[in-house]
């Protein structure tokens, strides 16, 4: 008796709801509901290749960075400056209970450092673009001239009493970024005289540049150094990539950088005062007066670092088209162009007034991720804008064909074609503009919206699809 009652009460109640559930999950309400579950859905493979993306980058830096590590690094250069060893000598007197008054001689060792009166820098580099598999990297390689003169007088004179310095072991030091890149030694001639470098920086590199001080570099023993004017004439064949930085280190610095590479970028604390870049070449001037930066003339050094990293200048050979920022770039902006075919089926299914199965919008929705899959591997092999041109091109052609075969004519289903190639022109707007992305892409969801309010502004929420 009892079961009969329960099944009795089940049929009822299923009588009852199942009207109602027919007609809320046939509603446009259920349908936009459906549609936001299915874009967060979605959210998991876009997110899978922003990480495929990063980690393409990764491995492009690494690939880079193992080229770089063989060939001698980015050039950072910070010299060239006298040392000069010298002893502080104090007396310190003490009275102690025991042994009453004590006088005690302590000499502490430091080191006179000089920087150069004049410096004149002329590098002339040519370029070549090394790879490894698909990944490459810009290396250079030319002359490094260095030119200029030295007057200790101001720096002597300032000695305190009890501090003496030893002329005899002065040396020239140049401190760079790393040691592989010096290929030899074409002049080094001090006051007429040749001198004979070593490598090193015995410890005063000057800079860190965002990593570890570097102990690359070459020191010479100055002969007959004596206190008084002398001029320096260095030249050095060097070889690195992806940048030069140079440490105006010299009362007044002059520094010429010249190349065959046709996109270069200045970067640092000092932009040059002249520049011409063409299609094949460019140069570059920059004057510096030692008031500008906050190095000084000479300082004595107690074994206490110096980092001058912030004054740092010169050029990065810098890539017109970097892939792997672009994809990046793109990817940020891909949960909106995946709401437009979304939207843009939606409206057609509205006014076609032919039911479509929740699949078909999760496989377009799909169909417009994987265009974000087959730009980043087409962009490894070929250039990014023509990689750009076939995806986009592919997965409009496909949203196409696919919107057809749901729709019952070609009346409405190619305003999926149409608004599928006007997202990518979109996109590609937004790629070709990184300073106007945010307002190019505020305004194109703005006319998105206010385009979806227009066409459903008299649309039956509560109502049904047919």
């Amino acid at each position: 008796m009892t079961h009969h009652f329960f099944d009795f009460m089940i049929v009822n109640m299923e009588n009852v709801k199942h009207p109602f559930l027919k007609k809320y999950t046939q509603g446009y309400t259920f349908k936009v509901l459906m549609l936001v579950v299915l874009i967060l859905l979605l959210l998991i493979p876009l997110n899978m290749i922003r990480g495929l993306v990063n980690e393409r980058g990764r491995t492009a830096a690494s690939a880079e960075s193992d080229i770089m590590e063989a060939w001698g690094k980015q050039l950072i250069e910070a010299g060239p400056v006298i040392t000069i060893p010298g002893i502080k000598t104090e007396t310190v007197h003490t009275k102690t209970e025991k042994e009453g008054e004590k006088i005690e001689t302590i000499k502490t060792p430091f080191t006179l450092m000089i920087s150069p009166r004049g410096l004149d820098i002329n590098a002339v580099f040519k370029t070549e673009v090394r790879k490894r598999g698909i990944f490459s990297v810009p290396l250079f390689s030319g002359t490094f001239n260095l030119r200029g003169s030295f007057d200790p007088s101001m720096a002597i004179s300032e000695l305190l009493p009890n501090e003496e310095i030893f002329l005899g072991q002065a040396e020239l030091i140049i401190a760079l970024s790393s040691q592989k890149g010096i290929r030899k030694i074409n002049k080094s001639n001090w006051d007429n005289e040749e001198l004979f470098f070593q490598p090193g920086n015995r410890g005063y590199s000057l800079f860190s540049h965002g990593y570890n001080k570097s102990g690359g570099g070459i020191y010479a023993v100055l002969p007959r150094f004596e206190n008084k004017e002398a001029s320096f004439n260095i030249s050095i064949d060097i070889q690195g990539g992806q940048l030069i930085r140079v440490l105006p280190i010299g009362q007044d610095t002059h520094v010429s950088i010249s190349s065959d590479w046709s996109s270069p970028s200045f970067q640092g604390a000092f932009l040059p005062g002249e520049s011409n870049i063409t299609d094949t070449e460019f140069s570059a001037l920059w004057d510096i007066s030692y008031l500008s930066r906050d190095i000084p003339l000479f300082l004595k050094n107690y074994n206490h670092d110096y980092d001058y990293s912030d004054s740092l200048f010169g050029v990065n050979f810098f890539r017109t088209i970097d892939t792997y920022a672009l994809n990046t770039r793109a990817v940020k902006y891909a949960i909106l162009f995946l709401i437009v075919p979304f939207l843009t089926l939606f409206l057609l299914e509205i006014f076609t007034r032919h039911r479509i199965h929740p699949a078909p919008y999760l496989l377009s929705g799909i169909g417009n991720a994987v265009f974000y899959l087959l730009l980043l591997s087409l962009s490894e092999q070929i250039p990014f804008y023509t990689a750009y041109l076939i995806a986009a091109l592919a997965v409009t052609a496909m949203m196409t064909l696919y919107s057809r075969s749901l729709l019952p004519s070609w009346n409405k289903s190619w305003y999926m074609g149409l608004v599928v190639t006007i997202s990518y022109i979109l996109l590609y707007a937004v790629l070709n503009a990184e300073s106007y992305a945010l307002l190019i892409g505020s305004i194109g969801t703005f006319v998105v919206i206010a385009l979806v309010m227009f066409l459903t502004r008299k649309l039956d929420w509560y109502g049904n699809e047919g």
